[in-house]
């Protein structure tokens, strides 16, 4: 979705350049490409036409405001109302409850309930710092038993067992007694699901829900399902009282339709959105920030918050200080850099957040071949001794041959290596009177970035 409303609107924009004002014409061209970009979504007919009469409502007849052409006037509207189609703003987990707070994740088989059950346990230990414990009531699969101790114990949060010959409501009463009787916090418990909505899932879930009284029952949905998505929807809201909605691979090849049509079927918000794989891959749904990604703005925020979170801040001042003192910069230190870079997502994840503007050239760019390259690079100088990566001047001939060996790689790659930190030395020399630390100063006055320690 972001790509194709992102390009009508691009295109729609450069059409309009020019135009005094916005009129009934250029908006009526203007809504033709965002309805056919929001349908070819899958994003549901209703939503669809509720969404368009709105942005005609405010743009007809507005006056171009400052600089803004009609076209990106006609854009700013549409931001507007896609950050209100999906819940203003940010609404977080509701945790206001004698503990434990009972959380039940509802939604259908193969949404990643399961999984994103860890996730959610990992964010409520990291970010609210509160005691956890999982159980499973799905005791149609096994494996989902097994599956759910396997992410709670990466989440670091604790697993009550359950098994396949119990029944849920007894393994739900039996969880929040032991959740009681040993101080958790929070429960979350993991529901079965179906291939298909039926009756007996439905009549099933609705047992557990009157047993545990949660103070937040999460839909979970997969942003990938389209259409299928609004009809599960509306099921699980006449059967439980849903209060809020948790979005799964929204980082996958999606048109993305679910996260504007779900918020409108269920009238509930969007809390989070699982944007990978890994254990962290949660974030809090914002529905501004999302937005901004799907017209194409990108979303500096959360790319600023991941570079923070994967920045060991004392390593970069040791790194500034040592570069300050005229140390010098060594394949240690580049060895440093190309570890930070992995732990930030690497490229990919740090690419998606940039406006589309900015990586147009970079779509040219294949990134699996870059994440390779990182890792190859990281190879190379681990097949080097101490004493070369301290001294990289020593690394001649032979001992080039040697590390290409270590490292599985050609010659001619050690050598492109040694040329980039040698580039990347030149550039730290330049820093040398204080530059790296007052571009580091400027990072810190970012906003959403916090200030480095001692940099005031």
């Amino acid at each position: 979705m972001a790509s194709a409303l992102s390009d009508r609107l691009s295109r729609i924009v450069k059409e309009m350049r020019g135009q005094a004002r916005i009129t009934e014409g250029n908006v009526a061209d203007m809504l033709r490409e965002v309805r056919m970009a929001l349908l070819e979504a899958d994003v549901a007919l209703p939503v669809v036409r509720d969404f368009i009469a709105r942005v005609k409502e405010k743009a007809l007849g507005q006056e171009v405001i400052g600089s803004l052409s009609p076209g990106q006037a006609l854009v700013s509207i549409v931001n507007r109302e896609l950050a209100a189609t999906m819940g203003e703003g940010v609404s977080d987990i509701n945790l206001a409850a004698q503990p434990p707070a009972v959380i039940l994740m509802a939604g259908l088989q193969g949404a990643g309930k399961t999984t994103t059950t860890a996730k959610l346990a990992k964010h409520l230990i990291e970010k609210r710092k509160k005691k956890v414990l999982t159980v499973s009531g799905d005791v149609y699969r096994p494996a989902a038993i097994e599956q759910l101790k396997t992410v709670t114990a990466q989440a670091g949060a604790e697993w009550f067992p359950s098994t396949p010959d119990q029944k849920p409501v007894d393994i739900a009463r039996a969880a929040i007694d032991y959740a009681r009787r040993h101080y958790f916090d929070v429960l979350l418990v993991d529901t079965a699901g179906r291939l298909a909505i039926d009756e007996a899932l439905m009549r099933e879930i609705q047992e557990l829900h009157a047993v545990l009284n949660p103070v937040e029952t999460l839909f979970v949905v997969d942003a990938m399902q389209g259409q299928d998505a609004i009809n599960t929807a509306k099921a699980f809201k006449d059967a439980l009282p849903l209060t809020g909605i948790i979005l799964t691979k929204l980082d996958g090849d999606s048109r993305g339709g679910a996260a504007l049509s779900v918020r409108s079927v269920t009238g509930v918000p969007i809390k989070f959105a699982g944007v990978s794989e890994k254990i962290d891959g949660l974030e809090v749904f914002d529905a501004e920030r999302h937005a901004g990604r799907i017209l194409g703005m990108g979303d500096i925020l959360a790319l600023v918050e991941q570079v923070t979170a994967g920045v060991d801040m004392a390593a970069a001042q040791k790194l500034a200080a040592k570069v300050k003192s005229g140390e010098g910069f060594d394949l240690n230190d580049f060895l440093d850099q190309i570890r930070q870079m992995k732990q930030m997502g690497g490229l990919s994840s740090l690419m998606d957040k940039l406006p589309s503007a900015m990586t147009a050239k970079a779509g040219q760019v294949d990134m699996d071949r870059a994440e390779k390259d990182i890792k190859r690079k990281e190879g190379i100088i681990c097949s080097m001794t101490l004493r070369e990566r301290s001294r990289p001047e020593l690394i001649k001939a032979t001992r080039k041959r040697r590390i290409a060996a270590g490292a599985g790689v050609q010659v001619q790659e050690v050598n492109r290596l040694l040329k980039e930190f040698e580039q990347m030395q030149g550039m730290m020399k330049k820093m040398k009177g204080g530059g790296l630390m007052k571009m580091m100063k400027r990072m810190g006055g970012m906003k959403g970035m916090p200030k480095m320690p001692g940099m005031g």
